[in-house]
């Protein structure tokens, strides 16, 4: 049985300046109106009858069951079993995320970029984009989605969304800082509905307009603004659901019923904050191993206790190229005792003096840096040794795996992005780029792009969708 004391499926802000909310109101401010992140109220406890019983579930049936408690009476079974079913049709395995050993010893890798666009994004928003579009079919009206990405999020999230009636999308991006391929995924689409907003500035740029675009409340009010990130909580919900399977499928492949340790490549601290809430809820993992590349401010803060902003370094790993990770607030939060009023002080903190200080360690976390020396060392390895592929991302993390290993546990590898969007960095490593191919890729060669390029403010963001909108209407 699942225990719990307080209710899973009532949301309440880090910063504790909103009432509790539902699942679907939740999932509709994306980002609370008090500038925190919602957080359910509480996390279910899953006991080891329940997870034996969970073990031998396909991927829809496990979804069901983890995603249940945090939606409550939100939404009927019926229907998110169909939303379920739905959003995970539109990939190409019906195992969802495959689990496979990796170096015949201790590592395995989920590969987890069989949607749609080849990223582990889609896992989570091809079910918000159907969530999105469920919620607008029972309350009516209309959203307009705001979103920025440092690369897979905005391919994800507009083919989650692409041509569904009362859905306007527009996705900030770093000009010149994500791959080719990467911006050819979202410029490319031909759908009205969908806005690309090329940005003259970085990734973090992009995220810091769209958090204050979202705290302008009579701005996202006026415009029904929803986000896509992942301050959406229901990004992290879908996510939550492959550290269960991915932890159960090693168990099954390596014949034992011991914890493992999961080697997440992160910038954000979504990816990451998933597992925790997976691991919290009682899945069987014993430590996380967070691994950065050079925009390191992730790995330091676990290994030193400061969380210090740095300058932003282009590397061969663009979607981690991050110094300022949206979700470490929710972190921040449960490592407080979910003291919302020290949270609120301590981001505050940070937003005036790029840094903060926490005394202690957490044992559920590791951390590690894969430079790009080892992300192509790590590459040629695998390759060459045995025969897998591995994109820059996945590979910063299977590098921290192997430099961080622990006694006694199976390591899980998250490669989170199909090898085939990222041909220079596999060319550099391998010195052919040619092996580094998808068809569906090559196809977007050769359409026109359609983006507008822009300065990273508000005034001009806002002026933007104001009048898109407005054309749109």
């Amino acid at each position: 049985m699942m225990k719990k004391t307080l209710d899973a499926s009532k949301y309440l802000s880090t910063r504790g300046g909103i009432k509790s909310v539902d699942f679907c109101d939740a999932v509709m401010m994306g980002l609370a109106t008090d500038g925190g992140l919602l957080v359910p109220a509480a996390i279910p406890q899953v006991d080891g009858t329940t997870l034996d019983s969970w073990r031998s579930l396909g991927y829809l049936d496990l979804a069901f069951e983890v995603m249940r408690p945090f939606v409550g009476n939100a939404l009927p079974p019926a229907t998110l079993r169909q939303l379920i079913r739905d959003s995970y049709a539109t990939f190409d395995t019906t195992d969802i995320v495959p689990i496979k050993p990796l170096d015949g010893n201790n590592l395995y890798l989920a590969e987890l970029y069989h949607g749609p666009t080849l990223a582990f994004k889609d896992v989570a928003l091809q079910f918000l984009g159907n969530l999105f579009a469920e919620i607008l079919r029972q309350r009516g009206g209309c959203l307009n989605i705001l979103g920025a990405t440092s690369g897979d999020t905005g391919s994800a999230a507009i083919h989650g969304v692409r041509g569904k009636a009362g859905i306007e999308i527009f996705i900030l991006y770093p000009e010149g800082r994500v791959s080719p391929l990467q911006e050819r995924q979202m410029a490319t689409v031909p759908d009205a509905n969908v806005h690309c907003i090329a940005i003259k500035g970085t990734f973090d740029d992009g995220q810091r307009v769209m958090k204050q675009i979202f705290n302008d409340l009579p701005f996202k009010q006026k415009n029904h603004l929803g986000a896509v990130n992942s301050v959406n909580w229901a990004r992290i919900l879908a996510q939550v659901v492959y550290y269960f399977w991915g932890a159960f499928r090693v168990q099954e492949q390596s014949g034992s019923h011991e914890a493992i340790q999961v080697a997440v490549p992160t910038g954000n601290f979504g990816d990451i904050f998933a597992g925790y809430v997976a691991q919290r809820m009682g899945a069987p993992i014993a430590r996380l191993l967070l691994a950065t590349n050079e925009n390191d401010i992730l790995s330091r803060f676990f290994n030193t206790g400061v969380y210090a902003k740095g300058a932003v370094q282009p590397t061969l790993s663009p979607s981690m190229d991050i110094q300022v990770a949206s979700n470490f607030e929710r972190y921040l939060y449960y490592r407080l005792g979910e003291n919302a009023l020290q949270t609120k002080g301590l981001m505050k903190e940070f937003e005036q003096t790029g840094s903060i200080t926490l005394q202690g360690a957490d044992p559920v976390f590791a951390a590690g840096r894969g430079d790009t020396s080892a992300t192509l060392a790590t590459i040629k390895k695998h390759f060459e040794n045995h025969g897998t592929l591995l994109d820059p991302h996945g590979a910063v993390g299977v590098a921290v795996a192997e430099a961080n290993p622990l006694p006694g546990c199976k390591t899980l590898c998250l490669e989170t992005a199909h090898p085939g969007k990222f041909p220079a960095a596999v060319g550099q490593a391998l010195g052919n780029d040619t092996l580094a191919r998808h068809d569906s890729l090559e196809q977007l060669k050769s359409l026109p792009l359609r983006k507008t390029l822009l300065e990273p403010t508000v005034p001009v963001i806002e002026t933007f969708i104001i009048q898109t909108l407005a054309e749109r209407s």
